[in-house]
């Protein structure tokens, strides 16, 4: 059988994550058959912007899970460490929707991350926009701080993560739309790509020339657009997609 060839001659990838990839590393997804949001679909009022705002109740409720978050125990699976290898070999920018820091962890420089939803280890004021760690606001919280203020003006901290009702950073958002626009290959991981602006990054891959490959388990609106579509599990598909492009790459 005929090597397909999208894995050919491949000099410069941009990887598109999201919650599915992160999933074997038991950090559960949000929109899938056993999604958070899915069994408990009060719980995603805890990422909207102007609830959180008005509601110390619910804040309290934030810190709460913010203190037992399955990312603070998360190690990169099969597919995380596969792509920092392949970065080692061809040139490659990792998107991702996550906020784990599970892709910096497996290996990728944190350079070649855009983290298009914030991060999960900092902390930011709504007031004077100070960031710090979260690992000290956590541990205020443990101390018996219920909802923690910004210790430079009282204001309100929210973990520096983009909630539903807040727009994205936008010389974040540059950096994705120019790796998008740059590479020959889009691989999009573990992503219902129904999330915008984020999805649509695979159009934007795709209006400049690259081919656009999809790994996920359930059908997403941009599988049309897609060279192949792969349903294979992520932690068997990724390790194997990227074998083959860093042989391709080292042969060619």
């Amino acid at each position: 059988m005929n090597e397909p060839t999208w894995r050919r001659a491949v000099s410069r990838i941009t990887v598109l994550t999201g919650a599915g990839i992160s999933t074997d590393s038991g950090i559960p997804d949000f929109r899938g058959p056993a999604g958070l949001w899915t069994r408990d679909p009060a719980a995603e009022k805890l990422s909207t912007y102007q609830t959180y705002l008005a509601d110390p109740a619910l804040r309290r409720r934030s810190w709460q899970a913010r203190l037992n978050h399955p990312a603070w125990s998360a190690e990169p699976n099969a597919a995380h460490l596969a792509l920092a290898q392949l970065g080692r070999s061809v040139d490659t920018w990792v998107i991702t929707q996550n906020i784990d820091g599970l892709h910096q962890k497996a290996g990728t420089p944190d350079d070649r991350v855009v983290e298009l939803h914030g991060t999960l280890s900092r902390v930011v004021c709504i007031g004077c926009g100070e960031r710090t760690g979260m690992a000290e606001a956590i541990t205020r919280v443990r101390a018996g701080e219920t909802d923690p203020p910004c210790v430079r003006c009282g204001a309100i901290l929210k973990s520096a993560t983009i909630m539903f009702g807040q727009s994205l950073d936008p010389a974040v958002l540059n950096r994705a739309v120019r790796a998008a626009a740059a590479c020959d290959l889009m691989l999009a991981i573990g992503s219902t790509l129904t999330v915008e602006p984020a999805a649509s990054l695979c159009k934007v891959a795709t209006d400049s020339g690259a081919t656009l490959v999809i790994v996920n388990r359930d059908p997403t609106p941009y599988d049309e657009f897609a060279t192949e579509v792969v349903r294979d599990p992520i932690g068997q598909a990724v390790p194997r997609i990227a074998r083959q492009l860093s042989q391709a790459r080292t042969d060619s």
